[in-house]
């Protein structure tokens, strides 16, 4: 828009009330002014001397030299520099004087504003914005139509003309009906055109004369069809992308140039504990530094990380570069996980028939170490925490220390834990289960015995567990179904440190720690003679009482986390959690088996796990049944199994019915009545 600035004329001339009237008419005559702006020394406005005031001094017959100063005109019509252009334009419209004084910030006299250089100022302006606009119309792909009042055709561009195939010669002054006879005025606004296979927008616009013109856009709807099925193409491949990613087996994410997460697949999510609100739109590198992405944009090529690990399962990273025009737009990292236990357990078969040798080697010295420490004992119950303090003390001493809980608890990782905190931990762990060996065979086990001790007896003779565990620990197990007889004998060499083998004569000093461990109630055993008092009260110098999984239920959480790591890593699976109905039965089961138990239930659920997580189905029905019984819903745990199993089967056999039945262990007819009761259709 034209500056107020360029339309002042500049005043560098200063007159005074006592300029006299021969200089006052040589400058009028010279800049061909109306008036001339009177000030003081400071430029400060006194007033105007206007031609009028120069007329009557000559017909006063005024001398040339006297002062104007009777002659200025007080009032005058001024106008600050910094006034908004609006408003200097509407006192121009109303002002009936041809000249303004224009005053600088300061109020100080600065120049003259003629109505006269006001219009050739907007004139220039108008004509400058016409060129404008006539180019703009000329290579816009709208076509424009333009009328006056009369509705005669005054303008039309290029455009119009390719649109309508009308040339604008054969238009021009022709009344809009002949142009375009089936076009509604009535209403403005927008219009298809069938004619021409376009949009129309009509509207109405003021004319000089004030009255009403009309202005008919044209919009090809084929550019905008274009444009739609390019939209509609890019919005199905990201739909395909998205799905992509949706049912990937592996992980995958993509990212932009600025390495932004774009997308990301449900198992990378699953994978690595993260929720798609966390991950989209956040910089790779920060939320999952361990995939390297930034690295492509530096190589500009793909790559295959080492192997990694995370909750037990192992994984590598594909890192792909995303190129265009020879520039990294992007990258792809695919986590390859589900797979990788195939190629797992192949190098397991290749190294376990090289290496046999090492293999049994290796096994016979680790039955004779203690395997586990402290952080094998997992729990959050605080009890526990303070038994294992308990324990760690014990540990640093020489006395015997008994182990008592029901089986399952963990009482041998609280054997090998001992023994590895104790001063015997660089001698031998040996373990003797007494319930696991016949009753003539358990002393020979116990103290060995010489050649020829008995018939079948080694030629050698054999070395006895304490032989074995002399310097070292003697981990007895069960010891509560350990005979009459032989509690005496042991006894003895707890007392005296010494024994006999079977069958020789040699008195034979042991230096020995035991650990017992036993599910029995040695009190009752011991009112009732199952077990010698003496026994008891040498074995339970320092006792340890394990607590039951059902009495520390929030256990079962934590156990569950953690032995799926366990677990995923020993048997080359990749479930990465468990559902919310599964987690309400494992709270809810009262565990008889206790961590033992609770270890083959995991095992057994994730071997038969297909989704990336455990289901209800994959649970034994046992323990699905009994946690039923206990909660009673509207539709059991046992039920919900039962649907789940039946889905599973129709899927596996592609809805065949029979094949299904055969899978589920059922008769077709059984199959039936299933998909009536739970309302299956096939």
């Amino acid at each position: 828009m034209i500056q107020f600035r360029d339309m002042v004329t500049s005043v560098d001339c200063v007159v005074t009330a006592e300029t006299p009237l021969k200089e006052a008419i040589e400058i009028i005559k010279a800049k061909k002014w109306n008036l001339l702006p009177v000030t003081d020394s400071e430029r400060n406005l006194q007033g105007v001397f206007t031609r009028s005031g120069l007329y009557q001094m000559i017909l006063d017959q005024m001398p040339l030299d006297t002062p104007i100063k009777s002659y200025i005109k007080k009032e005058a019509r001024t106008i600050r520099i910094d006034t908004p252009y609006h408003q200097i334009e509407e006192q121009v419209k109303t002002s009936k004087a041809g000249t303004g004084i224009v005053l600088d910030e300061e109020d100080k006299v600065m120049g003259l504003l003629t109505k006269t250089e006001m219009v050739m100022a907007l004139l220039k302006s108008a004509n400058t914005l016409k060129d404008q606009l006539e180019t703009i119309l000329m290579h816009s792909s709208v076509g424009v139509l333009m009328t006056d009042e009369q509705l005669q055709v005054v303008y039309a561009n290029d455009s119009f003309s390719k649109i309508t195939g009308h040339s604008i010669e054969s238009i021009h002054d022709h009344h809009l009906h002949e142009v375009m006879p089936n076009l509604s005025l009535e209403d403005n606004g927008h219009h298809h055109d069938e004619t021409y296979q376009c949009l129309l927008h009509v509207s109405s616009y003021e004319t000089v004369n004030h009255k009403q013109g009309k202005i008919v856009l044209f919009q090809d709807i084929s550019e905008i069809e274009k444009m739609a099925e390019e939209l509609q193409t890019v919005k199905k491949l990201k739909l395909t992308i998205e799905t992509s990613l949706e049912h990937a087996y592996d992980g995958i994410l993509m990212t932009d140039e600025r390495n932004t997460i774009t997308m990301v697949s449900p198992p990378l999510l699953e994978l690595f504990n993260l929720e798609k609100a966390e991950v989209l739109n956040k910089d790779a590198d920060n939320v999952l530094p361990q995939l390297k992405l930034r690295k492509v944009f530096k190589t500009e090529a793909a790559e295959i990380s080492d192997f990694h690990e995370r909750k037990g399962i192992k994984y590598i990273v594909h890192r792909i570069p995303i190129k265009k025009d020879g520039r990294v737009i992007g990258a792809i990292g695919k986590v390859m996980f589900r797979q990788l236990n195939e190629v797992s357990e192949l190098f397991k078969r290749l190294q376990k028939a090289e290496n046999k040798a090492s293999y049994y080697q290796g096994q016979l010295q680790k039955s004779e170490s203690a395997r586990f420490t402290w952080d094998h004992i997992l729990s959050e119950y605080p009890y526990m925490e303070k038994l294992k303090k308990s324990a760690a003390k014990a540990a640093k001493g020489r006395s015997t220390v008994l182990v008592r809980g029901e089986s399952g608890t963990g009482k041998e990782l609280f054997a090998h834990a001992i023994h590895n905190s104790s001063a015997r931990s660089d001698g031998k762990f040996v373990i003797v289960n007494c319930a696991a060996i016949p009753e003539d065979l358990l002393e020979s086990e116990f103290f060995g015995y010489e050649e020829g001790a008995f018939t079948g007896a080694k030629q050698r003779g054999k070395v006895g567990k304490f032989d074995l565990a002399n310097g070292g620990t003697l981990f007895l197990d069960e010891i509560g179904d350990m005979s009459i007889s032989l509690q005496a004998k042991l006894l003895r060499v707890l007392q005296e440190r010494e024994f006999y083998r079977v069958g020789g004569n040699e008195r034979i000093k042991v230096d020995v720690r035991i650990i017992a461990a036993t599910n029995r109630n040695l009190e009752k055993m011991v009112k009732e003679g199952d077990f010698r008092e003496d026994l008891y009260y040498r074995l339970n110098v320092i006792s340890l009482n394990i607590p039951p999984l059902r009495e520390r239920v929030h256990d079962v959480e934590h156990l569950t986390h953690n032995l799926m790591i366990e677990l995923n890593s020993m048997l080359g699976t990749s479930v990465t959690g468990i559902t919310g109905k599964v987690k309400t039965a494992l709270l809810q089961y009262e565990w008889p088996g206790n961590v033992r138990e609770l270890r083959n239930v995991l095992e057994r659920a994730m071997t038969f796990a297909e989704h990336g997580h455990i289901q209800v189905e994959d649970l034994p029905d046992y323990l699905v049944s009994k946690v039923s019984e206990r909660a009673n819903p509207s539709i059991s745990l046992a039920e919900d199994a039962e649907l789940g199993a039946i889905k599973q089967a129709l899927n596996q056999s592609k809805g065949n019915k029979a094949q299904a039945a055969r899978l589920l262990g059922i008769s077709r007819s059984g199959l039936y009545e299933k998909l009536k009761k739970y309302q299956l259709t096939v």
